[in-house]
């Protein structure tokens, strides 16, 4: 058998996952700046309505692209280059037809997309031609060579695409940049975007076929084996469904409702939170083949135990997240955007609601995932999204931006979580775990709880400039949070196993666990 050398891969993936994950916070940042103060708010909620749109039509996908690059580990660990090449002749041909729906259905669409607006859109700007170069950007990316990708993928060499994407990113950022600063064209500041597009495929294909020459779109699979794919990828549609759901569901609801103003101001907010998820889902990614491995080697008892000690680290981080959205939200804000496109406190209560929900089920999708249950959960993120969708329809009327965003998280704390433990402690677990599963997540919330509230209370009780204040806010939650956590949990197993974990990961350099228990 061909034999991938996993472990450099995989840490070379981490080094330049992580590289791009930070470079992907802090350019848009910036392009995000630049579009406030250049060409004014409407404009950036334009691009986050035409996003989400997008989004929706990219349901066509399926979740094809990971059920076709599941079905090349076989063949690749074999050699066995024929099947390898008629895995991507297919590829080639559902993305294909995958772009022409988008096409059609898009274009379908076109005479709705200004009933998504509430209220003006700038002046000069024409609704149709914009949305129709989005919709060709989102149509090319699938036709120019994206089957190409897969080859990448199942060789465990994502660093290619990686690099590829920061490379071409950065050309766009820059052309968009200057078009902002000397041009003021919103249109071609979309054109760019059309034109990286390309150029990123091009320059992926061309690297696939230097590195795997022998690998080409020819040759026919069995029946059986394209009826095994399909069955795949009707298992991840519904699950890809209900996450663009919900996803654009807030946008396109804020959209119609509330305007472009009210819209960008909302992304603005939701921005920060999901670079911070961002950041927090690399845990996850590093995790996933561990826990895999773990679910088919080890004992029930010893998964569990594991499942306990990284809801743990979650809550922990999680905690510590919230009390600095808290604090520093408001200050940041102030500083980046002014105050006249600010939200009221309370949203940001709602933002932090939503985080530790998130993140909780963030993990318990990864657990999810990598005991392979998605048949048996297949209906449940698609109901959950419909329950978010009929909230904002209803709550938007009463509460504003904030029913969109209690809608999400009430949905997912009430639909999706207890569906998803059900489903995890019937198949993974023992269903009479699943009480002493329960107890620990609700005293990690009343923990969590406590120490937010801890530190807004001292955090209120300084009355600095701007600048300082969220200088002193940010020393305050560094300190408070982790302080208590320790105080509070420096006794429990999960505590120590923790310790424990993070010693192996840097291989005893740190020595934690010696330092923290026994001083």
């Amino acid at each position: 058998m061909a034999k991938i050398e996993r472990t450099k891969n995989a840490s070379r993936n981490i080094v330049f996952g992580i590289l791009l994950k930070i470079y992907q916070i802090l350019i848009p940042f910036i392009m995000r700046t630049a579009m406030i103060y250049l060409m004014g708010v409407q404009y950036l909620g334009l691009n986050s309505l035409f996003t989400s749109v997008l989004q929706v039509l990219n349901l066509a996908e399926l979740g094809v692209g990971s059920a076709m690059v599941y079905s090349m580990y076989k063949p690749i660990a074999e050699d066995d280059t024929t099947t390898i090449c008629a895995l991507m002749k297919l590829y080639k041909y559902y993305y294909r037809l995958i772009g022409l729906i988008i096409a059609v259905v898009g274009c379908i669409l076109t005479p709705f997309i200004p009933k998504l607006i509430s209220g003006e859109v700038p002046a000069g700007i024409n609704i149709y031609v914009l949305y129709l170069l989005n919709l060709g950007a989102t149509v090319l990316s699938y036709w120019l060579f994206a089957y190409k990708n897969s080859i990448l993928q199942a060789h465990q060499r994502v660093d290619i695409v990686s690099k590829v994407t920061l490379i071409t990113s950065t050309i766009q950022y820059v052309l968009q940049l200057l078009v902002l600063w000397l041009l003021k064209d919103y249109y071609a500041y979309v054109m760019v975007a059309l034109f990286t597009q390309a150029l990123t495929n091009i320059v992926t294909a061309i690297i696939a076929n230097k590195m795997y020459p022998k690998f080409k779109p020819k040759g026919k699979l069995s029946n059986e084996k394209v009826k095994e794919i399909n069955q795949r990828i009707k298992d991840l549609f519904t699950s890809k469904l209900g996450g663009v759901v919900v996803n654009s569901a807030d946008t396109v609801v804020i959209s119609a409702f509330l305007g472009l103003t009210v819209l960008a101001v909302y992304q603005n907010y939701y921005f920060i939170l999901t670079s911070i998820i961002g950041i927090v889902s690399i845990v996850f990614q590093s995790c996933t083949a561990g826990i895999g491995n773990s679910v088919i080697v080890e004992s029930t008892e010893k998964n569990f135990n594991d499942l306990k000690k990284f809801t743990f680290i979650i809550s922990w981080i999680a905690g510590f997240c919230i009390c600095c959205f808290l604090c520093l939200y408001q200050p940041f804000m102030e500083i980046w955007v002014g105050r006249e496109l600010m939200l009221e406190f309370p949203a940001v209560i709602c933002f932090c609601v939503y985080f530790f929900i998130f993140e909780i089920n963030q993990l318990l999708n990864t657990y999810k995932d990598a005991a392979g249950i998605w048949h048996e959960d297949r209906f449940r993120p698609l109901v959950t999204a419909i329950v978010n969708l009929g909230m904002n329809l209803g709550l938007v009327h009463v509460c504003g931006i904030y029913g969109v965003l209690l809608s999400t998280a009430l949905s997912m704390l009430f639909v999706g979580m207890p569906w998803l433990l059900h489903n995890l402690f019937t198949v993974l677990f023992k269903k009479s775990q699943i009480r002493n599963y329960l107890f620990r997540l609700i005293r990690y919330t009343l923990i969590t709880v406590v120490s937010c509230s801890v530190c807004v209370i001292i955090c209120n009780c300084f009355n600095f400039s701007v600048i300082i204040t969220l200088i002193v806010n940010a020393v305050v939650c560094c300190i408070v949070p982790n302080l208590i956590y320790l105080i509070v949990y420096h006794r429990m197993p999960e505590f120590r196993e923790s310790l424990q974990l993070l010693d192996n990961m840097t291989k005893n350099k740190l020595n934690l666990e010696k330092r923290i228990l026994h001083s």
